[in-house]
């Protein structure tokens, strides 16, 4: 029996030893597979980050040009200072180090020696430094005999030379280099490329080994980014639209779009106020007195709502209600379903009545009688609600869509948003219905709008907009072109639309924005704002303008918009088309666009400067008293060197070219004008004073002789050469529209 127990207990204790050897082997199997293959990757980056020190290498920001290789936005290298704690060999060394960089960096000193007290071989104490403070420090190294642990490393800060220049388009970038708005954000993968970065091995106590043990991984440079943006027609842009919100005082400020109507390239886009993409988060001086006023609880919130304000593009970001600028769209519909032709007749009594409202015409006596192409030019409520219910709401929901106001429209910037309309389903109500006719109480945004006059003025195709031409970098370009989305309305329609466009121009709502030599078609528009008002029982305004030109090859198409103006008027004929004349005057000669005038143009404005270059003084003043010109002689040289204007241009008859005989007078400040202020004058007063001043005038807007001048450019007290032409935009004050 004993003998038994014993080899039963002999037994059970080999089995418990297998099972517990067995169980041993088992979690030194499991513990190895945990280390070898469900943890190796963890593993592997711990004790790379205890043996290795990795610094990032910042890749170079691709730089951003206009279509002319202006850059716009470019990154300038910079350097970051670099502390290293574990290459100071001591106390001493320390005092050093931190007395210098504080005197060179601005940085109290007890930062700094608190920072080289830690165990590291890397510690960044100031961020893209300049040139002139990084060669400091390579001074303070050399004189104080420094040869470890400082650093420079290379690194880029965005730099804008153009300043506010096309703000709103570009965007800016964050203190970590990516981009926060605009293109810079909008394209931000392609522009920032790739960083690369400086690994090192370190030795037991975790300090770095010598150079030798280093290995570089190099940056991917940033593609760059060719625009469709001209700089030259975006300064214009930009002035126009600064000259029409301030003179108004409009509240809300304003936009204003330049494109290509045949292609979709955008030529300019602004809005106002632009800000400073080099300091971003500096408000204008209009938000800062806001800020100002703001209660101190309440300032960091307040700030930031100013600055979301300054930077958002009201272009792609916002609504904007058409007002009459719609009723091209409306014409267009009603002349490709064959309801209207522009002979169709109307009866305006003043206002139309739609279920139980009556709609007011904006001239309350009515117009009485008028065809089609006078209902658009005299801008008749009436005449367009009655086409209105013609078309009917299924027909004209279509016509909407197809225009591209129920999508966006794909322009390459961010935060693009949609319309708000009546009815998804087309089924408006009739009143609805007749308020959309002429273009109250819903909202587009700007871009969608001046997408579809583009369509009236290429010949019936919508086409997506952009505003990024090309992609480059080393390796080669990615280039983009004009996008068709589909074609909305016949070719044969859009040229009946544009014409009487032209014609609104010569004689109806947009005459205001008339410039000689340049056949103008336009719309203007005046909108009440569906938004709650600033004020309350005060109404808001939106006034704009939409136009194109020239007529038959239209190369230019421009919307501008002012929000809210205060000034006393606010009809979109006198707040918003004398400054877009101004911008056709100055900017279709950047697109190639010469004036051809007529025979009644030609005798006031038609006289092209001849190259007088070269020439004898007294052959030259013989050829400018020939064409009804007066010659200003300039020095003694006995020949012509430069002159002003330039030849090529076009001069009003009885204007004077300054001719130059001598090099470096042109530009000489003995040979510059104070410009005079010609606000206020009729067009033959401004003239002979221009005269006596040595200038020219170049005038667009009103033809009539009695209105007056409100507009112009160069500014009065600005300084110019002899010579130069004044730009001056006559208004009619009884336009309505």
């Amino acid at each position: 029996m004993i003998k038994g127990s014993t080899i039963r207990m002999r037994k059970r204790i080999l089995l418990i030893t297998l099972m517990m050897i067995f169980l041993f082997f088992s979690i030194l199997i499991i513990r190895l597979i945990n280390l070898q293959i469900i943890n190796s990757h963890n593993l592997f980056k711990m004790a790379n980050s205890q043996q290795l020190a990795s610094t990032k290498l910042t890749a170079r920001r691709g730089a951003i040009y206009d279509r002319n290789m202006v850059p716009l936005a470019q990154s300038a290298t910079a350097w970051d200072v670099v502390l290293e704690p574990n290459y100071i060999k001591n106390d001493e060394a320390r005092e050093v180090i931190s007395q210098g960089l504080s005197e060179i960096l601005d940085i109290p000193k007890e930062e700094i020696i608190e920072a080289s007290k830690k165990r590291s071989s890397y510690k960044i104490i100031k961020k893209k430094i300049n040139s002139y403070l990084k060669d400091k420090i390579i001074e303070f190294k050399s004189q104080k005999n420094i040869t470890s642990g400082i650093r420079l490393i290379e690194n880029y800060k965005r730099y804008n030379p153009c300043g506010t220049l096309a703000s709103t388009v570009l965007g800016f970038t964050g203190d970590d280099g990516q981009g926060l708005a605009g293109l810079e954000s909008y394209y931000d993968k392609i522009l920032k490329g790739e960083d690369g970065k400086l690994v090192s091995a370190k030795n037991a106590i975790g300090t770095d080994m010598p150079y030798d043990y280093e290995h570089m991984i190099p940056p991917k440079d940033g593609q760059n980014l060719i625009l469709t943006i001209d700089s030259n027609i975006q300064r214009i842009a930009e002035r126009c639209l600064k000259q029409a919100v301030e003179k108004n005082d409009a509240r809300d400020g304003g936009f204003i779009i330049a494109m290509s109507p045949k292609t979709g390239e955008i030529l300019a886009l602004a809005v106002e106020n632009n800000f400073d993409p080099n300091n971003p988060f500096e408000l204008c001086n209009q938000d800062k007195k806001v800020l100002e006023e703001t209660p101190d609880e309440e300032k960091q919130k307040k700030k930031s709502e100013l600055l979301s304000k300054q930077w958002r593009n009201t272009v792609v970001n916002s609504l904007y209600y058409p007002g009459s600028v719609f009723k091209i769209i409306v014409a267009a519909m009603g002349l490709e379903l064959g309801l209207v032709d522009e002979n169709s007749n109307f009866n305006c009594s003043g206002g139309i009545k739609i279920s139980d409202r009556v709609i007011r015409c904006h001239k309350r006596i009515g117009h009485g009688p008028l065809n089609f192409v006078e209902a658009l030019c005299k801008s008749c409520n009436p005449a367009f609600i009655s086409l209105g219910q013609k078309i009917g709401s299924k027909n004209f929901f279509d016509f909407y869509k197809m225009f591209g106001f129920h999508e966006k429209t794909g322009i390459d910037l961010p935060g693009e948003t949609k319309d708000v309309f009546f009815s998804e389903e087309g089924n408006m109500k009739p009143i609805n219905l007749a308020v959309a006719s002429i273009g109250q109480n819903f909202g587009i945004t700007p871009i969608q709008m001046a997408t579809a006059a583009c369509a009236i003025a290429n010949g019936g195709e919508l086409v997506t907009p952009y505003i990024v031409k090309e992609i480059q970098d080393k390796d080669g370009k990615k280039s983009f072109s004009k996008k068709i989305k589909r074609q909305i309305i016949s070719s044969e329609t859009a040229k009946r639309v544009a014409d009487m466009m032209a014609q609104n121009t010569i004689c109806g709502g947009a005459k205001n924005a008339y410039v000689p030599g340049f056949r103008i078609c336009g719309k203007t528009g005046t909108s009440e704002k569906k938004e709650k008002p600033l004020i309350p029982g005060q109404k808001e305004y939106m006034s704009s303008y939409c136009g194109f030109a020239p007529v038959d090859n239209p190369q230019l198409l421009v919307l501008m918009g002012v929000n809210n103006p205060q000034g006393g008027q606010y009809y979109g004929s006198i707040v918003v088309a004398p400054n877009c004349g101004l911008f056709f005057s100055e900017a279709l000669p950047c697109v190639g666009i010469q004036p051809q005038y007529n025979e009644e143009e030609s005798k006031k404005y038609g006289i092209e400067i001849p190259n007088l270059v070269g020439k004898k003084i007294s052959e030259a003043k013989t050829n400018i008293i020939d064409l009804d010109l007066k010659p200003f002689v300039i020095g003694a040289g006995s020949e012509v060197l430069s002159q002003v204007p330039s030849p090529g241009n076009l001069i009003a008859r009885g204007g004077t070219i300054i001719i130059y005989t001598e090099n470096n007078t042109e530009g000489s400040e003995n040979n510059k004008v104070k410009v005079p202020n010609f606000i206020g004058m009729k067009k033959s007063e401004a003239a002979k004073i221009a005269e006596s001043a040595g200038l020219n005038i170049s005038v667009s807007g009103s033809s009539d002789e009695n209105d007056i001048i409100k507009t112009q450019s160069p500014s009065g007290s600005e300084y110019v050469p002899k010579g130069t032409t004044i730009n001056v935009v006559i208004h009619n004050d009884n336009l309505i529209d």
